[in-house]
């Protein structure tokens, strides 16, 4: 809850002048309301399997910008605890953010997240760089710290269009808040190295949006197949992988019809090669 003020005037935090960070902003007016702290502060134990974790994000760029897709199991420990959780999101226009880790608190950073951006904005008139964009999600990761070391670990990956230099752009991060830009493809997750190998193999440069989200579908169908924790698409329920592309026209999510007919592509590919697509042994002659 906000401060309390005398019923006349609002509270002294909502009368300083600050900066245009909505994360500042929460410390002075309500601390405890950072995800960061949400539990922490009172000796919360160190998190467990009981605790419902997201798994695997991929990302790729193609030639109009960049595509996110994330599987839809959500387990805690050897359970599925969710079938159908969300991991990918809008941030804003041009950017967007896929969780892996802890989902209450993912889930809770993104929503910062999204009003940090949306409270810059409407302080300083217009909308952040990508890279300062990704530069205030490392903060809020760091800021985490605290609780990753109690086991309450929050990973994202970071993906937008980059309108200054015309191109899609990916930043991955670690649980201090390290950020490293990724190029062509990069994924996050318990099923991740399993779907960066599947990438790797089907990846090609200035790929269109529509075969770059074949390709992410693949790896996470390729996740899945060897990951446990990463649930595959699940055709009788009609749960599939969130998916969004983001490109100088903007944020894009499938609906879920699109997501299914991609999905359903790669179902009955497998049918006939369980394995997926393979990679050529060499590359054409020029």
């Amino acid at each position: 809850m906000a401060p309390e003020s005398d019923g006349r005037r609002l509270p002294a935090p909502f009368l300083t002048a600050g900066t245009s960070s909505f994360s500042d902003f929460l410390d002075m007016a309500a601390p405890t309301l950072q995800p960061a702290r949400l539990g922490v502060a009172g000796g919360m134990p160190s998190g467990g399997p009981d605790l419902p974790h997201g798994t695997t994000i991929v990302a790729a760029i193609c030639a109009d910008g960049v595509v996110m897709a994330g599987d839809r199991r959500a387990t805690a420990g050897n359970m599925i605890s969710q079938r159908d959780i969300e991991k990918v999101f809008r941030t804003d226009e041009f950017s967007c953010i896929g969780i892996a880790g802890v989902a209450g608190i993912g889930i809770d950073l993104v929503r910062l997240y999204q009003v940090e951006l949306e409270h810059y904005e409407k302080l300083e008139g217009r909308t952040l760089s990508l890279e300062g964009k990704a530069n205030r999600l490392a903060g809020l990761v760091r800021a985490n710290l605290m609780g990753a070391m109690q086991g309450l670990v929050v990973v994202p990956l970071f993906a937008g269009y980059d309108e200054d230099r015309e191109h899609g752009r990916i930043f991955a991060y670690d649980v201090a808040g390290g950020r490293y830009e990724e190029h062509k493809f990069h994924s996050i997750g318990s099923g991740s190295v399993f779907a960066r190998g599947s990438l790797k193999k089907l990846y090609r440069d200035d790929m269109s949006v529509a075969d770059t989200v074949m390709a992410c579908m693949q790896a996470l169908y390729d996740a899945a197949d060897d990951d446990s924790a990463t649930g595959g698409p699940d055709v009788t329920r009609r749960i599939y992988p969130v998916v969004a592309s983001i490109t100088a026209d903007g944020f894009t999510r499938l609906s879920d019809e699109e997501a299914g007919t991609y999905a359903q592509a790669v179902v009955d590919g497998r049918m006939r090669r369980p394995d997926g697509p393979t990679a050529p042994l060499r590359e054409p002659a020029t």
